[in-house]
């Protein structure tokens, strides 16, 4: 479902970027004009340059890690982007919280990405299973816990 949004969004960017030309009158292939287009076609640029990112970490998170909590994060960082896009195009400063934002959801996904790989990586090398061996470590703790 993600990937369908992330085409959905970048569509949207893209739209407005055309938009923006006829607004500003900048006929392709310029790239700069009044601030206001420029500041929409950059947010555009930016938010194209980051998605091939992206759509790789979501598909690794989702595959080793959680499909459930990855597609939450994917939904999180489309929604940041596209705040990023729409404060990036009324003002230059407008854009750095949700830019802010959407690279820390990045961060836990290749956070994900990264814990789902090790897990895989110990139980095909290492005949470990880091989530059972976790959950008997909890386990433990709780009955320890629960004794005093």
């Amino acid at each position: 479902m993600d990937f369908v949004m992330c085409f959905f969004v970048v569509a949207y960017f893209s739209l407005q970027v055309i938009y923006a030309r006829r607004k500003y009158s900048v006929s392709p292939p310029s790239t700069s004009g009044p601030p206001e287009f420029e500041r929409v076609f950059r947010a555009q640029a930016n938010c194209s340059e980051y998605f091939p990112i992206f759509i790789i970490i979501l598909w690794v998170s989702g595959l080793f890690f959680s499909q459930g909590l990855s597609a939450l994060c994917g939904l999180l960082y489309l929604y940041g982007r596209y705040q990023y896009f729409r404060g990036y195009a009324k003002s230059a400063h407008g854009r750095l919280a949700p830019l802010y934002f959407s690279a820390k959801v990045l961060w836990v996904l290749i956070g994900f990405s990264a814990l789902g790989i090790l897990g895989s990586m110990c139980r095909f090398y290492l005949d470990l299973d880091l989530k059972q061996l976790a959950s008997s470590v909890l386990d433990l703790t709780e009955e320890e816990g629960g004794g005093l």
